[in-house]
């Protein structure tokens, strides 16, 4: 068969088999098994030394070892309650202006963002303490249900993230090591947050309806050097860990694995000196780090059969000829990957899109000379959109299962509309302005 039918033949096949529900890992794997077979000739001796190969190649890789370890200190987080305390204090501080419980929001999810990788925590962290204070306010259910997802999902960009770590052990480049890519993705993360922030603030302060502000009465509870000394209170300990983590990389002192650990251990010291610690949390935050690692890592291994298989029988190369021999501008071709990376986040999980894309297109980025750190920043973006597009958008999910009866997915994918639009945005103000991404990069690890 020609390497045209086979490309078309396995997408096809891969996408049928999501659209039947069936469980993502397994079914890469499967797709790339069938495919592989049909390909070399019915050899299964051939496609499993291929396969172990390929699966003891990505144990052996040192980076990936972050992955468990950055999930132990997003755990240890999400029972030590920093992020409430956090809240509770911009609740008092923001909450007099016009949409400032929903500005909040946005503020502690950055800083959380930037002291753990899992969109899930974020997202239902958040869910169950700022939704309760947003209906109390009387906040349009489809503002807060978009401030709260859209908010949630920065843990997917901004550092430490996951995405960043599975991204830098995929492809192995210098340009692209996690360091690189935990500094690129530091303004962009930063630009979203403002986007939303200003978004929330401007269309809030033309319709207060959609978020009232607190009562006089409730804002003038505390002096302003009483404010400022709570948000310090509050915002010491994350900061603290946010140095620890991101200023051991970016200082070169550490690797990203190494700055996991510490990590991990400086959030264990947080829950001890809030008291929240037990041997129960230890044990609750070492099983969901057990299996959320497993789930992440077999992912990875079906992502990197199915990639393996498509680029051993030619897939990788029509795709190129398609892209680069069609003769188009080379921004047009970078509009249709990132078109293509969007809907893909409409359907299939974030990493089983970077497992299947990355080998595909980082060599078209390569060959049509864009800067491969700029590129899978920009890649990395717009994947975030995935969490909040329709009909699989994960933190729209997470988002339902704690919130009210009286938030319907009506009202949810209402209000993700307008936050997906800013992400867009985003996207396309890091396009035009690549030093957002490579500046940081450049100045500690002179690129």
């Amino acid at each position: 068969m020609s390497p045209e039918f086979l490309t078309v033949a396995m997408f096809a096949t891969l996408i049928a088999a999501i659209a039947l529900g069936h469980p993502l890992a397994y079914t890469l794997m499967a797709v790339a098994t069938l495919f592989g077979l049909i390909d070399n000739g019915w050899d299964i001796a051939g496609l499993f030394d291929m396969f172990v190969n390929n699966a003891w190649g990505l144990m052996n890789n040192y980076v990936l070892v972050a992955i468990p370890l950055f999930i132990m200190m997003a755990q240890l987080l999400d029972r030590s309650k920093v992020a409430d305390e956090l809240f509770e204090t911009l609740y008092v501080v923001l909450g007099g202006l016009k949409g400032g419980l929903g500005l909040a929001v946005v503020v502690v999810c950055t800083v959380f963002a930037a002291t753990t990788g899992i969109i899930g925590a974020s997202v239902v962290a958040m869910g169950l303490l700022a939704t309760p204070a947003l209906m109390k306010k009387e906040y349009q259910k489809e503002m807060s249900a978009g401030i709260i997802c859209a908010a949630g999902t920065l843990g997917i960009l901004i550092p430490p993230s996951i995405m960043m770590v599975v991204y830098g052990g995929l492809t192995g480049m210098k340009e692209t090591s996690v360091g690189n890519l935990f500094a690129g993705a530091i303004f962009p993360g930063l630009v979203l947050s403002g986007l939303y922030f200003l978004y929330i603030y401007v269309r809030c302060t033309i319709n207060p309806k959609l978020g009232p502000p607190i009562t006089r009465e409730e804002a003038s509870r505390w002096t302003p050097m009483q404010k400022v000394v709570l948000t310090l209170k509050s915002l010491i300990p994350p900061m603290a860990l946010i140095l620890a983590v991101m200023g051991t990389i970016l200082a070169g002192v550490a690797t990203p694995s190494e700055a996991a650990a510490l990590g991990a251990f400086g959030a264990l010291i947080l829950a001890i000196v809030n008291r929240k610690f037990s041997m129960q949390v230890l044990i609750d935050s070492s099983r969901s780090t057990l299996s959320t690692t497993a789930m992440v890592m077999m992912l990875f291994i079906g992502g990197k059969f199915f990639s393996t298989v498509f680029l051993s029988m030619g897939g990788g190369d029509v795709v190129a000829d398609v892209l680069v021999g069609s003769g188009l501008n080379r921004w047009l071709v970078l509009v249709i990957m990132m078109g293509i990376v969007f809907l893909m986040g409409m359907f299939i999980d974030w990493a089983a899109i970077l497992l299947v894309t990355v080998p595909i297109f980082m060599p078209i980025a390569m060959e049509l000379e864009f800067d491969p750190l700029w590129f899978s920043i920009l890649l990395c973006v717009n994947l975030q959109t995935s969490f909040l597009t329709p009909p699989f958008g994960y933190a729209l999910f997470y988002f339902k299962g704690v919130a009210p009866p009286e938030f319907t997915m009506g009202h949810i994918y209402r209000g993700i509309i307008p936050f997906v639009i800013l992400q867009l945005v985003g996207l396309i103000i890091l396009a035009v302005f690549p030093g957002l991404i490579t500046w940081l990069p450049d100045l500690f690890f002179g690129r």
